[in-house]
């Protein structure tokens, strides 16, 4: 896995969701008319971009949703870099599939995944299946809801940082 100031190349047919500088292209969940382009932090710093990695912070306290403005209905493929921290237990959402980035021992899905280690993620929406697979090990397959769905990352609890959010349709 690639984490952050390694160097990262974009593997043929993807494009980047995050561009590590800022929140372009990122919306608060549910509201389509407050967009985050140009911001460096949402949620009064609970999302925070910092040396190109969107960092949760758990000092800042609350739920907060963030979602991709683009949409993503078909078969779609996206990937990305993530290491959690002390107590991380923070959501992705496609397609009507929810995934908790859960750092415990007795987790079947994160066996493998070590706290203030870098890990790849992987969610591709095949059919009517959503596979997640954690550094190219499938963790879970779900079934997909049809239609459209934004990429949605949650802040639950602890801490996370996510950097590297590619899509491939």
């Amino acid at each position: 896995p690639v984490g952050a100031g390694d160097d990262f190349k974009l593997e043929p047919g993807f494009m980047l969701l995050f561009n590590g500088k800022n929140l372009d292209g990122w919306q608060p969940k549910g509201d389509k008319k407050t967009k985050l382009d140009g911001k460096a932090e949402a949620f009064k710093g609970r999302f925070e971009i910092d040396k190109g990695v969107m960092v949760i912070d758990p000092s800042v306290k609350g739920g907060a949703y963030i979602e991709t403005q683009a949409t993503f209905e078909k078969d779609v493929h996206i990937k990305f870099d993530f290491n959690p921290g002390p107590k991380c237990n923070n959501d992705i959402f496609l397609r009507g599939t929810k995934f908790d980035i859960i750092v415990n021992p007795k987790s079947k899905e994160l066996k493998n995944v070590k706290e203030g280690e870098w890990h790849t993620m992987d969610v591709i929406v095949e059919g009517d299946k959503v596979i997640h697979k954690i550094n190219g090990e499938t963790a879970r397959t779900s079934k997909a809801k049809a239609g459209p769905s934004t990429f949605v990352i949650r802040a639950e609890f602890g801490a996370i940082q996510i950097t590297n959010i590619r899509v491939k349709q």
